[in-house]
């Protein structure tokens, strides 16, 4: 699953512009544009209020198409928190670092 093209999708599904995402979402737009520009995922605190202006839940979010869930393991788990807690610079830090390894 493409994090970024789902979010383009629900929000052309409701036709909403970046702008309106982001005034529903108490992001700036400058924030979700960066995420296409640098090819970024956001952090788990801001899909998380993306979520809440799509009106759904992390888990149904993150619901395939065909209705089943991915399922992550506790290492993936601990690691998704651990990012969460970082600040934006560290978090892109990490995400530079984790595309340097095979």
């Amino acid at each position: 699953m493409n994090i970024l093209d789902k979010i383009t999708r629900l929000r052309l599904e409701r036709g909403w512009s970046e702008y309106q995402l982001a005034e529903k979402s108490g992001l700036t737009q400058s924030t979700i544009s960066t995420w296409y520009r640098k090819n970024m995922l956001p952090t788990i605190p801001s899909l998380v209020k993306i979520c809440d202006a799509f009106g759904l839940s992390l888990s149904q979010f993150f619901l395939e198409e065909d209705g089943k869930t991915i399922q992550i393991n506790e290492q993936q788990r601990r690691l998704l928190e651990s990012a969460a807690r970082l600040e934006p610079k560290q978090y892109s830090a990490l995400l530079d670092f984790l595309e340097t390894l095979p």
